[in-house]
């Protein structure tokens, strides 16, 4: 039973032995590539391993330290770089949405999360030539994987790695890549909150997360040299 997060992963020694796609393994299920067939597993499916195999296994009973591991609070602090479109939300709205608690709904998965909690309201302009009329509307634009686009003011969308790269909806915000790993760890019914932060804050915290993965390596290949 799950006591914290939403998601396990289960690390295979060698790798899954499916054809690498664009670089990777995975599998992009909108479309149907890369993975096993180009879909999601169901009962009975059998997985191949590759035939690579590691010099230093790690060993049965091998563990990632408490310390190292990654906390999962009940509201999920998620570091955002305001931009692209923040320019298109009043202050009073801009402000409200780093103090908002907002639920994660039953709409969240690889494409992306949908939020309610809060009301984010648009300043007044003309559209300009290219934009619709809906005051989320922007000329379109690219998104960042982790942008948070306003597409009716109420419901925001934290877009994940198989949402689009590019729509015409206004982006109040991008959330660190660190804090990623957070947010899919949410599950329907639980909170988060975004705390605006500058580029420096998201690049060190990047580079923080680097140092305590290669810690991880350290302490289980310590683990490994003593059994």
């Amino acid at each position: 039973m799950l006591t914290q997060g939403a998601r396990l992963y289960i690390a295979v020694s060698g790798g899954i032995g499916v054809p690498i796609c664009l670089g990777a393994r995975s599998t992009y299920t909108l479309t149907g590539l890369g993975g096993f067939e180009g879909r999601k597993l169901v009962d009975g499916d059998r997985l191949p391993l590759t035939l690579e195999e590691r010099a230093d296994p790690p060993r049965s009973g091998t563990t990632v330290p408490e310390e190292l591991r990654p906390d999962l609070p009940t509201v999920v602090p998620l570091r955002t770089v305001i931009g692209l479109c923040s320019y298109r939300v009043t202050e009073e709205s801009l402000r409200a949405f780093t103090e908002t608690e907002w639920r994660v709904t039953k709409d969240a998965d690889r494409i992306g999360y949908r939020l309610r909690g809060g009301r984010i309201d648009f300043v007044d302009r003309k559209p300009p030539h290219g934009a619709g009329s809906d005051p989320a509307n922007v000329v379109d634009l690219g998104y960042p994987i982790g942008s948070i686009q306003v597409p009716g003011g109420d419901e925001p969308i934290v877009l994940l790695n198989d949402a689009v790269t590019a729509g015409g909806y206004a982006t109040v915000g991008t959330v660190v890549s660190v804090d990623r790993d957070r947010i899919a760890q949410a599950k329907t019914g639980d909170h988060v909150h975004f705390e605006a932060v500058e580029l420096q804050e998201a690049l060190d915290a990047r580079t923080d997360r680097r140092s305590r993965l290669e810690r991880v390596r350290e302490a289980l290949r310590e683990q490994n040299a003593h059994v």
